[in-house]
């Protein structure tokens, strides 16, 4: 069933002072199911919290009863600080979340990103592990893994492992993250990666298919 949500803009204080944050709250107060984290992609290449597919991951999971947070990273928006090449935004990932479990209690906690976001939840999944509070489920969409770019904008992302029931996403024509770059991240883990056949990486007409994917995939 999916549930009716309301948006709001909210403030929380974070290490490198306020984060702004977009809430999707279930309609249906006190019945939440958990709280949801949903990070954007790289603010160098102007993602904000807005961008369509952090979006439509934050809709999927508030309607399946989350209440989904969507920060915005440091130096994009209202939030302060400056980029911190997912160091910093690590921190404020965390400090939402500490944030939502003081209002909210401490409700079981799903993770998703988008490219640079999703690389970003890879680390405070392995925090929250360490921590002995394991995210529920993670969902990862054109995760920002391996070797990232060409010529001097290449890069390479140390993106970590993930649990095995992570939902990753990946678009057969991506150009800004390469499918082979996600794949050789993805198999020492023996890690099952969704092929969107004809999706770029910003799954230009393709939104719907991962709403599809995620809806069939949780549980």
């Amino acid at each position: 069933m999916t549930l009716r949500s309301a948006e709001n803009r909210i403030h929380v204080a974070g290490p490198a002072g306020r984060i702004e944050v977009l809430q999707d709250a279930p309609a249906d107060d006190g019945k939440w199911r958990g709280i949801a984290l949903v990070a954007h992609p790289h603010p160098i290449g102007g993602g904000t919290n807005t961008n369509k597919v952090a979006h439509t991951l934050a809709k999927i999971l508030s309607g399946l009863g989350y209440i989904a947070l969507r920060p915005n990273f440091r130096g994009v928006g209202e939030t302060e600080g400056a980029h911190d090449e997912g160091n910093g935004e690590t921190e404020d990932l965390l400090a939402v979340l500490q944030d939502a479990r003081r209002r909210f209690g401490n409700l079981p906690v799903a993770l998703a990103g988008f490219s640079f976001g999703a690389y970003c939840q890879t680390r405070v999944a392995r925090h929250l592990s360490e921590q002995g509070q394991p995210a529920e489920r993670l969902i990862l969409v054109g995760t920002a893994a391996g070797f990232v770019g060409e010529g001097r904008e290449r890069r390479v992302y140390d993106t970590r492992p993930v649990p095995p029931d992570t939902i990753v996403i990946h678009g057969a024509r991506d150009v800004t993250v390469p499918l082979a770059s996600v794949l050789a991240w993805a198999e020492p883990q023996e890690l099952p990666v969704i092929v969107v056949p004809g999706a770029d990486h910003f799954f230009h007409r393709r939104l719907h298919v991962i709403r599809a994917i995620v809806t069939r995939a949780w549980r």
